[in-house]
């Protein structure tokens, strides 16, 4: 499944390091791209979209 959510939050590379690692927390071999730039984070996983937001969430971040 591939996913584009906004993350308002997401400031610098720090944080774009942050989102990929939570994200492949709930599944290792997902492909992420994180922009802080453009506020937006690209996910090709197998998860569903609900536990890569509530990952993202964790993590300290607000995914729409």
């Amino acid at each position: 499944m591939k996913l584009q959510l906004n993350v308002p939050n997401m400031a610098c590379g720090a944080c774009a390091k942050t989102i990929t690692e939570a994200v492949k927390s709930v599944d290792s071999s997902a492909k992420v791209a994180a922009d802080p730039k453009t506020k937006c984070v690209y996910v090709e996983t197998e998860a569903s979209e609900t536990s890569v937001r509530e990952a993202i969430s964790q993590a300290g971040y607000t995914a729409s």
